[in-house]
């Protein structure tokens, strides 16, 4: 087998390769003068187990455009199956029509990861588990609560501590968290009135005196999130921290989350952490690549990836 990489994720793809003990597969992707993508793969490939890891973060349409030409450039070159490895999966915040004349984005890039040629998909914490039937080849969804949980029990006293749900729609995500680590579960009733926006109306379960721990799979703005964090400590909780999948944290958010209440932001390296992220003083960046890399291992030599989470 072989993996390539996009330039979204250089980091986490070489800890996946160091955990594999394979060489990183030889590729070069760079930009004409227009920023037109030009990628060559630099290595034999024929009949070979290819892996392409990329994440489809900002710039997203860039990445995604990575993603699809190499793929094609492994399938010309007589790859015996491609399988896309997206530790984040981009526009899966648009799985359904949300209103009239709105596109389903999830379901049209779906279609067209599949029609450059690739055989399977692997990818970690969808922001919508039907997602997965979006796509006509077989797809793998990672969960990367147990990574999390193993974090919590470290680092947190879980005798005194509550998993939270930002929302009612994360309550299965929360759940399998605070059942990993015997804990009660809480959740944020909140009403969105547009996206990234949100208002808090009142806390379902009891957190006073509480350590919470807030899940989600996606911090965007992080607005929602500081909500959430005010609107539990105003209901007598002693401290709250976040455990996200994936940090998008776009515009001021890694600024909003330091000027926050929360004790710490931990984040996976699903997206790669920029330069701001990683001096922030109260967020905290856990590595996934065991948990991709041994997924790509039993992908490869097909053995059960489900198992991993029994």
């Amino acid at each position: 087998m072989k993996l390539f990489a996009g330039n979204s994720n250089p980091q986490l793809a070489g800890k996946i390769c160091e955990y594999l003990n394979i060489p990183m597969g030889l590729a070069n992707v760079r930009r004409f003068a227009d920023q037109e993508i030009f990628l060559e793969i630099l290595e034999n490939v024929r009949g070979e187990d290819v892996f392409v890891l990329q994440s489809t973060s900002y710039p997203t349409n860039d990445h995604m455009m990575e993603l699809l030409i190499m793929i094609d450039a492994l399938r010309r070159s007589s790859a015996r199956r491609i399988n896309a490895v997206l530790p984040y999966f981009g526009y899966a915040r648009q799985d359904r029509k949300a209103g009239p004349r709105t596109p389903i984005s999830a379901k049209l890039v779906a279609n067209i990861i599949t029609n450059a040629g690739a055989d399977r998909v692997l990818t970690l914490d969808l922001h919508a588990a039907q997602i997965q039937g979006f796509f006509d080849i077989p797809t793998d969804n990672l969960f990367a609560v147990p990574v999390l949980a193993r974090d919590v029990a470290k680092y947190h006293d879980t005798k005194n501590t509550v998993v939270v749900s930002p929302d009612v729609g994360g309550v299965v995500r929360a759940r399998a968290l605070a059942k990993r680590i015997e804990a009660p579960l809480a959740i944020v009733d909140k009403r969105r009135d547009s996206p990234g926006e949100s208002q808090v109306m009142h806390i379902i379960g009891d957190v006073k005196g509480k350590e919470c721990i807030l899940v989600d799979d996606i911090i965007d703005s992080g607005g929602t999130l500081c909500n959430a964090a005010d609107a539990l400590l105003e209901e007598g909780a002693s401290s709250v921290a976040a455990y996200i999948t994936h940090g998008v944290l776009s515009g001021k958010a890694t600024q909003r989350i330091v000027d926050s209440q929360f004790t710490e932001l931990v984040i996976t390296d699903s997206i790669q952490p920029t330069r701001e992220i990683e001096e922030a003083r109260n967020i905290r960046v856990l590595s996934v690549a065991e948990l991709v890399g041994e997924a790509i291992r039993r992908t490869a030599h097909e053995k059960s990836v489900s198992s991993l989470f029994d």
